[in-house]
């Protein structure tokens, strides 16, 4: 029997929501015969840096290198919340760091994989600030400060992104259609699986489908692709 592969994203972990970290646990130690994981984008509600001392930043990583010294190979993209993750992290985490957008090749399933906040195009304001914090320029005058001024600067830009959030109509903060099917066509596939919008399905495209994650709050969401079938699953968190 072949191993399945997992997909997760949005789990925003943060020591304000400890039950998520150990739901995180909890669903690693159920899923070591896993030929893959692929963590597609905002594992952390915000990342500082590799240099981050905090207990939450050391027990994922220890939590992540166990896992992945089971025997799965484990993957690790950013997200618009920790794209500050760097190679230092993924060593002690036991993870590669994939560029977004990738395409893999599981179970004879040619997918392209994506966080997905890129394919937000109505929303200029955010693409703005996107293409700016994935300058190199930008991310290394960031990470010169201090760590407790980049702890400050972390806590200012989720209050500006929340509040920006409350005043965009939904449409805006959802995927145009257009840049999902450019993306599927300039690389090849008929499968796309991404999260970022916390709206999870699976929707048919004049390309083929589009899977989207659930971001971990009440419940947990999680892709399983076993011999070539995709499902949607959901669990409660405690």
């Amino acid at each position: 029997m072949s191993a399945p592969v997992y997909f997760i994203s949005d789990l925003h972990l943060d020591d304000s929501r400890p039950q998520v970290t150990s739901a995180l646990e909890q669903f690693l130690d159920e899923r070591s015969d896993a030929a893959a994981l692929y963590i597609l984008g905002d594992l952390f509600e915000f990342w500082v840096g590799d240099d981050d001392d905090s207990a939450l930043a050391a027990r994922v990583a220890t939590s992540l290198h166990a896992y992945a010294d089971r025997g799965p190979r484990l993957y690790l993209m950013h997200g618009n919340r920790d794209f500050l993750i760097g190679e230092d992290f993924c060593a002690r985490s036991g993870a590669t760091l994939l560029d977004d957008p990738v395409t893999v090749n599981e179970h004879n399933r040619h997918l392209l994989l994506m966080h997905g906040d890129s394919l937000c195009t109505l929303d200029t304001e955010y693409q703005a600030f996107r293409t700016q914090a994935r300058s190199p320029q930008w991310q290394q005058q960031i990470l010169a400060l201090p760590l407790s001024q980049r702890r400050e600067l972390a806590t200012q830009l989720r209050a500006v992104s929340k509040d920006a959030g409350s005043r965009k109509a939904d449409d805006i903060m959802d995927v145009t259609e257009a840049e999902v099917l450019a993306q599927m066509e300039s690389a090849g596939v008929d499968t796309l699986i991404h999260g970022h919008t916390h709206r999870p399905a699976r929707h048919e495209t004049a390309g083929g489908e589009r899977w989207v994650l659930g971001d971990w709050d009440q419940s947990g969401w999680y892709l399983q692709l076993r011999k070539g079938i995709i499902e949607l699953n959901k669990f409660d968190i405690n």
